[in-house]
């Protein structure tokens, strides 16, 4: 059975089987389940299985893709196949514990999926997984820079960020219109936010949709009548405070 990428589906099937050994490889090791996101023809699935096993669950869209790891990949239980939509699917098809996730993700949803695994945090302690280069760049901005925003300081407030490498638009068929990065998440020890962890979040994204604004300007609607920001925090804007600014932020807010 031959499984042909779908642009519908955002598909782009990682070639190097090296490749796929290197993000095997860079997934933390300890006795926990993995979910492999979006596996195609299972050019990844293959290193996992051998080094995971049982523990290994894939989740599919793609019908066909699904028959065809079914079909080519005896040592993968049926079971472990999951077909269905990662973004809508309940997780407790997947495992009732904590689980890695790793992946070629399917770049039109790339982002989607760190939103999801956002929600999930306590379930998820680590992400290793491909994204579009930019996408990679933007989730491990530091502040001060052009692609430093609610993505880095979000995902950052939870997880540790890396780089681990980058990839050439060669390495997958089709080749996409863009470079690639591999990049890892790794939960931070501290599980919860010193402050309203939903007002948190609320900020963030209303201080990032009017970036060019000062913060005494994009967040009125948070100001109480008679308050206003610390003088070191109220004229600066968003892209230039860390996380911990913001939570600080939050904190004379909530």
């Amino acid at each position: 059975m031959d499984v042909r990428p779908k642009k519908a589906l955002g598909q782009h099937f990682l070639k190097n089987p090296q490749t796929a050994r290197k993000i095997c490889e860079a997934v933390p090791q300890g006795n926990i389940n993995l979910l492999e996101i979006g596996p195609g023809m299972g050019v990844l699935t293959r290193w996992l299985i051998n080094r995971f096993g049982e523990k290994l669950k894939v989740v599919e869209l793609d019908r066909r893709a699904v028959e065809y790891l079914k079909e080519q990949m005896p040592d993968l239980s049926h079971d472990n196949v999951v077909q269905g939509d990662f973004l809508s699917i309940a997780f407790c098809r997947f495992f009732t514990g904590a689980f890695h996730i790793v992946g070629n993700f399917p770049y039109n949803i790339s982002t989607q999926i760190l939103f999801r695994v956002l929600e999930n945090r306590l379930q998820v302690p680590s992400v290793t997984g491909m994204f579009q280069l930019e996408v990679a760049q933007r989730i491990a901005a530091g502040p001060g820079s052009k692609t430093y925003g609610i993505l880095s300081v979000l995902v950052q407030a939870f997880y540790d960020t890396q780089i681990l490498f980058t990839l050439p638009e060669t390495a997958f068929y089709p080749p996409p219109k863009v470079k690639s990065a591999v990049i890892q998440l790794i939960r931070k020890p501290e599980q919860q936010l010193p402050c309203d962890e939903s007002m948190f979040f609320k900020i963030v994204k209303q201080s990032f949709q009017q970036r060019r604004k000062t913060l005494r300007n994009s967040l009125k609607i948070f100001i109480r009548e008679g308050q206003s920001l610390p003088s070191d925090l109220e004229g600066r804007r968003p892209e230039q405070l860390s996380v911990e600014e913001f939570i600080r932020l939050t904190l004379i807010l909530q």
